[in-house]
This record gives structure tokens, sequence and C-alpha cells, in this order.
């Protein structure tokens, strides 16, 4: 059973940085394609970044392309997200998703969901 564990979410001011990462102690994430999205309050969840199993596809929505890289480090069993040049639009809960060996071409597409969920990591950005 695949469990995802999001870290990094915290409160930063507009302009800032953060690394959001994503986990699964005990379970080797290497075959498994990952997706970030997330959910700001009163809105619909968002699919913003995916990198497929390989670590050769990546894809990125509009709204963080340009300002979001999405990475995988198998030494550590860890996919990042790392976001700069945060807005006030960016505050949401973001997610960690993942799917066995899938591409990364629809994941984007709007109510696209994958297999597993981890619980969500808040990035708040404010003054």
């Amino acid at each position: 059973q695949v469990q995802l564990v999001e870290s990094g979410g915290d409160l930063v001011q507009p302009g800032g940085s953060l690394v959001l990462s994503c986990s699964s102690p005990g379970f080797n994430l290497d075959d498994y394609t990952i997706g970030w999205s997330r959910q700001a309050p009163g809105k619909e969840r968002e699919g913003i970044s995916c990198i497929t199993y390989s670590g050769v596809g990546t894809v990125y929505a509009d709204s963080v392309k340009g300002r979001f890289t999405i990475s995988r480090d198998r030494t550590k069993n860890t996919v990042r997200l790392q976001m700069k040049d945060l807005k006030p639009d960016d505050t949401a809960v973001y997610y960690c998703n993942a799917e066995f060996r899938v591409s990364c071409d629809h994941y984007l597409d709007a109510h696209y969901a994958m297999d597993y969920w981890g619980k969500g990591t808040l990035v708040t950005v404010s003054t």
C-alpha cells in the first residue's frame, strides 16, 4: 500500500521560496508517476505538476510554469516541488499523488485523479 507523506509547507512572504517533499516511508516510489496538486479555499482542486516514473517527462500548469520545478531524488525516495517567486494566489493545501507507471499526459486535465493521495501540506503566501 502506497502511503504518501508531504512536508515543507509553511508561511512565506510574497516573492519567497519553498521546497515541498513527497515521500513514502517503507515503500519504493521508483515505479510511480508522481503529481502535485493543490486546493485553495473555496476553489476546485488544481493539478499543477507531474513527473513520470522514469523522471524523463514533466508537466506544469500555466499558473506555475517557470516558477515551480518538480524533481525526483531516488536516493532518498522523494519527489520535490521547488517553488519560487511565490504569490498570494499560491496559497493552498498541496497534495502529493501517485499512480503506477502512467504518463503525465492527462495529469492537468480537470477531474483527473491518481490512485494514491497524501494528506496534504499547507502553503500560505502572505505578508
